[in-house]
């Protein structure tokens, strides 16, 4: 277990909400839209471990991810709250809510589904992290020109290069533990979930109706894990909803969560 790093995006004294964050992501990615649902919730974003501020570790699996949040919750006495989860954060959130059902609430899911994946465009990416000479390294920006033969996507290159730090020396290093993240990859891909899981409270997956993330086929799977779960397709965003249709992010979680 590490001791997770989180922050406090405001709205104390409603009722909790946790935001685990997605592969690469950290707590930094919730600012804006934890902010806007601070006024419903009170909102704390987590650093996964080997990412973001939390602690790096030698292991990354879903067990450890969980207990991980589960020690979170005792640390601050939260014996019950509103899990959120995006991406890789969906599919922690997702097993944590189906075998500790105790301690969710309600569960959000975002822009991602209880299955496998494998994305030649991820491997990419990771190869494009490795291939960095940081030591020779000047600027973020000639970071993203250097990947841009394997991560075309000008978005996705600004999103990588948000995970390098500058070095007390002046140089840069990765805050995520890109060599444990890259080994833990083919696990992370994996289905997350057993054919016994299921978690019967109130449910909410929001879909990005320009992602490829989750289509009508996978509505299927979802029920038969989540059998309360709605859910809901903004048809305006891509894989990060949170962030590229805010508005109607949040204007969805307000409907849901005031039925």
């Amino acid at each position: 277990m590490v001791e997770l790093y989180s922050r406090d995006l405001g709205g104390e004294g409603n009722p909790p909400l946790i935001v685990l964050h997605g592969l690469l992501g950290s707590s930094r990615n919730w600012l804006g839209a934890g902010a806007a649902l601070a006024d419903s919730w009170h909102v704390h974003a987590l650093d996964l471990r080997n990412h973001g501020r939390s602690p790096h570790a030698d292991t990354m699996d879903y067990p450890e991810l969980v207990d991980d949040v589960l020690a979170w919750l005792d640390r601050y006495n939260l014996g019950q709250v509103d899990l959120m989860g995006h991406s890789l954060g969906g599919k922690v959130a997702m097993i944590l809510a189906c075998r500790f059902p105790e301690r969710v609430r309600r569960l959000v899911i975002v822009d991602i589904a209880p299955k496998s994946y494998r994305s030649e465009g991820v491997r990419a990416e990771f190869a494009a992290m490795h291939e960095l000479r940081l030591a020779e390294l000047k600027s973020r920006t000639e970071a993203e020109i250097k990947m841009e033969a394997r991560v075309p996507d000008w978005a996705m290159r600004k999103f990588l290069t948000t995970n390098l730090e500058r070095t007390p020396e002046g140089g840069f290093a990765w805050s995520i533990n890109l060599p444990v993240i890259s080994a833990a990859l083919p696990n992370l891909e994996a289905a997350p979930l057993t054919a016994e899981d299921r978690f019967d409270g109130p449910g909410l997956f929001l879909v990005g109706g320009k992602s490829r993330y989750v289509g009508s086929s996978d509505h299927d799977t979802i029920r038969r894990h989540f059998p309360a779960a709605a859910i809901e397709v903004l048809p305006g965003s891509g894989h990060n909803p949170h962030m590229q249709s805010r508005e109607e992010f949040v204007a969805a979680l307000r409907t849901w969560s005031a039925v």
